[in-house]
């Protein structure tokens, strides 16, 4: 089977302003800036341990907006794994993922053996209209996991990344960050399940 490269591709979609490049950003780089510049579409690229090898993660950050229909369409029928990513301030960002997840079911076929993520982020912000139940419900209802966020306040964004890649049945893989954790902090990562991060 070609499909199964060293490439690990991942796919960010969600409407415009919600945070999906800040999302991969601070996974990547660990940076987060306030400034809202849209993105047409970048990928990036992270190094992780894959069935006890190297593979690379790569990330396509998609465009928010729906100029693209036929770019979404490749960034899906390429993508081993899908983040679905809305702002926990706006109900309309959690709807605009409605159209993508149905795009996702009618290219994939279906989405039992595909990881998907329902990711509300910005969880840091007071003004939530999208409660934690609601979306939750969502997730249930598509079949996918979920998990809240905060790019800005870098928290659950490795474990998104982490959680994603657990979800991954096929290939054993896990996150393979070097030299930026203590011993001490490796063993907690160890006891939370399967996957491991080095």
């Amino acid at each position: 089977m070609p499909e199964q490269s060293n490439d690990y591709r991942v796919v960010v979609f969600g409407a415009g302003g919600v945070g999906k490049s800040s999302l991969v950003l601070r996974f990547v780089k660990g940076t987060f800036r306030d400034t809202y510049i849209p993105t047409i579409e970048d990928t990036y690229r992270q190094v992780i341990s894959c069935d006890k090898s190297v593979c690379t993660l790569q990330i396509t950050d998609t465009t928010g907006s729906h100029q693209f229909p036929a770019m979404q369409r490749l960034s899906i029928s390429k993508g081993h794994a899908f983040i679905l990513v809305y702002s926990i301030t706006s109900k309309q960002s959690l709807e605009e993922l409605g159209p993508i997840y149905k795009l996702i079911v009618q290219i994939k076929g279906s989405v039992e053996d595909i990881p998907v993520m329902l990711v509300g982020n910005k969880c840091d912000e007071t003004q939530r209209e999208v409660d934690t139940r609601e979306a939750q419900a969502v997730a249930q209802e598509w079949k996918c996991a979920f998990m809240e966020t905060s790019a800005k306040m870098n928290y659950n964004v490795k474990e998104l990344f982490q959680e994603l890649l657990t979800l991954e049945t096929r290939r054993n893989m896990s996150l393979n960050i070097d030299g930026k954790r203590s011993s001490k902090q490796k063993r907690t990562d160890r006891v939370k399940g399967k996957c491991v991060l080095h």
